[in-house]
């Protein structure tokens, strides 16, 4: 299977948000650009200029989380949904309990972390910028 990109936009806190991923998961920037890099800039309103126009986050895991910074004078609006979960295969319970405790501090808690009948130990949250979560530990199966 190919690794699958996850791409967010913010309402201009997208470095707030991806620095908080970074302390989450760890790993590096690999590429990070503002709006007052690109050619056109000046032609900005300067409170945008300091916008995200493009940031990654490799993780260490390596996967990649990508954002990027809506404006409002390009008429971008934001609409916070339940439009997307981002799934997290952990590889212990352990792992699923300190993720899931750091990602619902300040968030929404939409089910609590418990053992399932499908096999697995699982739970759902709402972060503090709105990302919507599932963290999931499969038990191995007897065979």
């Amino acid at each position: 299977m190919q690794a699958i990109t996850t791409y967010f936009n913010f309402m201009g806190n997208t470095e707030e948000a991806m620095n908080f991923y970074k302390s989450v998961f760890g790993g590096e920037f690999t590429s990070f650009a503002r709006f007052g890099d690109t050619p056109g800039s000046e032609n900005m309103p300067a409170h945008e200029r300091n916008k995200i126009m493009n940031i990654s986050l490799t993780t260490k895991s390596g996967a990649i989380l990508m954002a990027t910074d809506f404006l409002e004078s390009m008429e971008q609006r934001l609409q916070l949904g339940n439009n997307i979960h981002l799934v997290i295969n952990a590889d212990s319970e352990e792992e699923v309990d300190s993720l899931f405790k750091v990602l619902s501090a300040g968030g929404k808690i939409e089910m609590p972390v418990n053992k399932t009948f499908w096999g697995a130990y699982f739970g759902m949250c709402e972060d503090k910028f709105g990302i919507k979560w599932m963290l999931n530990y499969a038990y191995p199966q007897n065979k």
